[in-house]
């Protein structure tokens, strides 16, 4: 649990890890801090809500500080976290996300890559440790309420100016955000960072990756300093230029 300084005001990297599948799995939840109080971009995997607190609170966050959770989109490990947050965070809590993955972080569709046959096809495979572990985050799947929907462009009255940048894909209501104020991207899971370089989407979790690809000619022509990846962490290795060549050869 960290909180990775980037040296801004109002960005703030927050570090959650698991063992998923016998590997060690780390995830970036973000906070961005404003006057009237902190969004929470992401919420971590079912079953990591006491580690998202505690790293809250080393980052000086407590659950009543919390105004808003912009949901980059509906992977189990974005919104796992979600109905403990509502449960447990403040009433006036409010959750943004784009349209097209509402109904799936809603419970009202299934999440497209937890399908309840599909995992129980897997389930029947696997070890009884690994099989209690895969029950816990994908048998039960967490949904919560969106109250805010997110539209391509919006400029977000959040971090002194966050623009909404729609990039499915991935997901069909994934979205990225930049924080103008900070030169600050946060990506969710359009872009990775792996062995230190940034990279596109996953090609084995991304479904479209035609479309996934066309977003990131979206992210290219943004005046950037640092990158935010849910898998990977922070880059700042000349970003603009690095965007500007996977949008050419992806």
């Amino acid at each position: 649990m960290a909180d990775l300084n980037l040296g801004t005001r109002r960005v703030s990297v927050l570090s959650l890890s698991m063992d998923l599948f016998g590997a060690k799995m780390e995830i970036h939840p973000v906070i961005i801090r404003d006057r009237d109080g902190v969004t929470l971009v992401d919420t971590g995997m079912p079953g990591q809500f006491s580690q998202l607190r505690a790293a809250l609170e080393q980052a000086g966050v407590a659950l009543t500080d919390l105004r808003r959770v912009i949901l980059t989109h509906q992977d189990v490990d974005h919104i796992g976290g979600l109905p403990d947050l509502l449960r447990e965070g403040p009433t006036n809590l409010k959750v943004w996300a784009h349209a097209a993955d509402r109904p799936y972080i809603e419970g009202v569709k299934p999440l497209l890559k937890a399908d309840p046959q599909r995992t129980r096809q897997m389930l029947s495979h696997m070890p009884p440790a690994l099989r209690a572990q895969v029950e816990s985050m994908f048998v039960h799947l967490p949904s919560g309420r969106v109250d805010v929907e997110l539209t391509d462009d919006e400029v977000l009255s959040v971090g002194g100016g966050t623009r909404v940048i729609y990039t499915p894909g991935h997901t069909p209501g994934h979205v990225s955000l930049f924080v103008e104020s900070e030169k600050t991207l946060i990506t969710g899971d359009a872009m990775l960072i792996k062995d230190g370089e940034l990279q596109g989407p996953n090609p084995t979790n991304t479904p479209d990756m035609a479309q996934a690809i066309l977003s990131l000619t979206k992210l290219a022509n943004l005046p950037v300093q640092t990158v935010v990846c849910y898998h990977g962490g922070v880059y700042q290795g000349n970003p603009q230029a690095r965007l500007a060549y996977l949008a050419a050869h992806a």
